[in-house]
């Protein structure tokens, strides 16, 4: 049996192309993970999920997406085919207003969502974001966040990813160890953070802590100078085995977030192998370039060991789709879309 590769993998449209699918074949990529331009219907969505599947001849395959709602929905408008989904943010106004009906609400909607992404064969979503929004960040968190609070972020986060798993879907919690303070977007520059350390573990840390027992989480490509003065947490076994694994206690599969965002320096490789020999268990990459998801596969090597264990245990904490009261999930939703 092939060995599976220590990496996610993006691809570049609605169907693989035949490059693509000697390349899933040959290098056995852990997952794989999409975006809106992969996605325009249920029918071709389950299409390029099976294709995948086929192609590394696992089953139980992981197929990744972010499907937050609100500005990060990957299913959904301008697409008829599936609901417009509140942003996390929703969730904490309702909060403030009612706690025991918005804890209901983001279960529901939740499992809603997992109804629309298990159709398509969508079995892992990355969600929660438990960051916590500091004055001043920048807004690529913003609404992204449960709320300001951290006791909200806590509860809330909770429910909502109880809702995924209720409905078949992994969570994977984001970003590690917390992107609230960052003032750029990762996407495009290195955030540096200068919180002191008493800082992040009062604010910061417990919403992660809160949820160590995770299937699976992802890391921030972000700089914390009380922690690692010039690495990011992506980067640095400062971080990854005081922090996130001893202080934090997070026990799940721990992938990077993507490698092509600029926040990054060096080459695919380079990137690669310093995540990896950071402590990550794999590597993320996103864009679908070809030339790039070479370098990161040669560089990835096989998982193995405890990254291997983890990732064996993160898939067997999936459940099979439960029962719940559609006809109340989709008031929820309703009440929070349209406020």
């Amino acid at each position: 049996m092939t060995s599976i590769g220590a990496f996610i993998s993006g691809c570049s449209g609605m169907s693989l192309t035949a490059a693509e699918r000697q390349f899933f074949a040959r290098t056995n990529p852990f997952g794989l993970i999409l975006f809106r331009r992969n996605c325009e219907t249920p029918d071709q969505l389950k299409a390029l999920t099976t294709a995948f599947r086929e192609s590394v001849g696992r089953k139980n395959a992981p197929v990744f997406i972010d499907q937050e709602g609100g500005r990060v929905q990957r299913l959904g408008p301008p697409s008829n085919a599936w609901r417009k989904y509140p942003a996390a943010k929703l969730f904490g106004e309702c909060y403030a207003e009612n706690p025991l009906v918005a804890l209901r609400s983001a279960r529901n909607v939740g499992r809603l969502m997992a109804e629309d992404l298990i159709t398509a064969g969508i079995t892992a979503n990355c969600v929660p974001v438990l960051d916590v929004p500091q004055p001043g960040a920048h807004e690529i968190i913003g609404s992204r966040a449960y709320s300001t609070r951290i006791d909200q972020i806590m509860a809330l986060a909770r429910a909502h990813a109880a809702g995924f798993a209720d409905g078949g879907v992994l969570p994977v919690i984001k970003h590690i160890p917390g992107h609230g303070r960052a003032q750029a977007d990762s996407h495009m520059e290195l955030p540096v953070v200068e919180a002191t350390r008493a800082e992040l573990e009062a604010i910061d840390f417990p919403p992660f802590a809160a949820m160590a027992d995770a299937p699976m989480g992802m890391t921030a490509h972000v700089v914390y100078t009380a922690l690692d003065k010039t690495a990011p947490a992506t980067l640095s076994r400062k971080v990854i085995a005081n922090i996130i694994r001893k202080q934090i206690g997070f026990r799940g599969l721990l992938m990077t977030d993507d490698l092509s965002m600029k926040a990054l320096a060096g080459s695919y490789t380079e990137k690669t192998r310093s995540a990896l020999d950071a402590g990550c268990d794999l590597v993320l990459h996103c864009n679908g370039e070809m030339d790039q998801m070479e370098e990161v596969a040669a560089a990835a090597g096989a998982l193995k060991g405890k990254a291997l264990a983890r990732a064996r245990a993160a898939l067997k904490a999936a459940r099979k789709p439960q029962a719940f009261d559609r006809k109340q999930a989709l008031k929820d939703l309703e009440s929070l879309v349209s406020r």
